[in-house]
């Protein structure tokens, strides 16, 4: 565990696996969502898997587990970004949550993902750890064969 240079919050580095070998099979076999975000700095798109974005009382939520992870700088620069999966695209505008909202959305993915996110959570006890944020004017924007069929 780390902290980023000027953010203040720890980060959880991914493991060479995950980041070299991992990571790039997910995106290339599109098993899991793909969240694509201009980048901060370079303002080229940026993708990464990440996980399924949980819903809560009708407000659908992206939780980082890892911390200030880049994607996390990435989608706060931007304000908004797209997640692919399973070939729909959509666009979302990403509010970032807190208090009670983001204590809620946390609880509901931790008893949603189970053991997978747990060693995460144990190095990173604190809820402000984990960046919260509510996915709003998600609109589809492509699809397999048409949208809909």
């Amino acid at each position: 565990m780390y902290r980023r240079m000027g953010e203040g919050r720890p980060y959880l580095k991914p493991g060479f696996l995950m980041k070299s070998v991992i990571g790039p099979l997910m995106v290339w076999a599109g098993r899991y969502p793909v969240l694509t975000v201009e980048g901060r700095t370079s303002g080229k798109p940026r993708s990464v898997p990440i996980g399924e974005p949980i819903e809560l009382d009708g407000q659908r939520y992206l939780i980082s587990a890892r911390g200030q992870t880049n994607w996390i700088l990435n989608l706060r620069s931007a304000g908004c970004g797209t997640l692919r999966h399973r070939g729909v695209s959509e666009s979302y505008r990403a509010v970032d949550v807190e208090g009670e909202e983001r204590d809620r959305a946390i609880a509901a993915y931790r008893a949603l993902v189970g053991k997978a996110v747990e060693p995460a959570f144990a190095k990173l006890p604190d809820p402000a750890d984990h960046p919260t944020f509510r996915l709003e004017d998600v609109s589809v924007v492509s699809g397999p064969r048409g949208a809909g069929a």
